[in-house]
């Protein structure tokens, strides 16, 4: 009569064990799912932000069309954008371009003291920080996850719940380049 509720007792001890890393799994799956949603969101305030930015630009800088056009046509790509890699493409193109739009805004002194224009500047800073944030969010999520899925016991339940490791988001090749400040007289 022991020995049956020693194994009960053991039985009910190893379903336990299966769901708590069945539901450790959909936990940490679902952390990443929102964390990716998140960079979403703040990459879609920054594209709302940018039609008024141009507005107040366009102004100011009526020669310099070529630039209002490349930060336009990279907005369009980010909102066109299907899946992580094109958004994360897209977001790149869209920072170089919002880059030489501030530099134009270096060259018009009421530009730079226009008070919407500030503030437009103001909240796309503050976004870049908040989508640097959510990145970062992201690849903890991920971290903790590929943990789980390689370190044991969790490899073994990852192997039986198909589950596999995930990937980083990664910054562009071409972004790691150190960038060259030039000062001209």
């Amino acid at each position: 009569m022991n020995w049956l509720w020693i194994l009960l007792a053991l039985a009910i001890f190893v379903v336990l064990i299966f769901i708590y890393y069945y539901n450790r799994f959909v936990v940490l799956s679902n952390r990443i799912d929102n964390s990716l949603s998140q960079i979403d969101v703040q990459l879609k305030r920054r594209t709302d932000l940018i039609p008024n930015l141009i507005e107040s630009v366009k102004g100011y800088a009526k020669h310099e069309k070529t630039v209002i056009k490349s930060v336009s046509d990279a907005r369009k790509s980010l909102v066109s954008a299907k899946n992580t890699t094109d958004k994360l493409a897209a977001d790149s193109l869209l920072e170089k371009a919002l880059g030489k739009l501030f530099a134009i805004a270096e060259a018009y002194p009421d530009l730079k003291a226009n008070t919407n224009f500030l503030e437009l500047q103001r909240e796309l800073s503050t976004t870049e920080d908040r989508i640097a944030y959510a990145r970062q969010f992201y690849n903890d999520s991920i971290l903790s996850y590929n943990n789980m899925c390689q370190s044991f016991p969790g490899s073994f339940f990852a192997n039986l719940y198909g589950r596999k490791p995930k990937e980083h988001l990664k910054i562009a090749e071409s972004e790691r380049k150190n960038v060259k400040v030039d000062f001209k007289d």
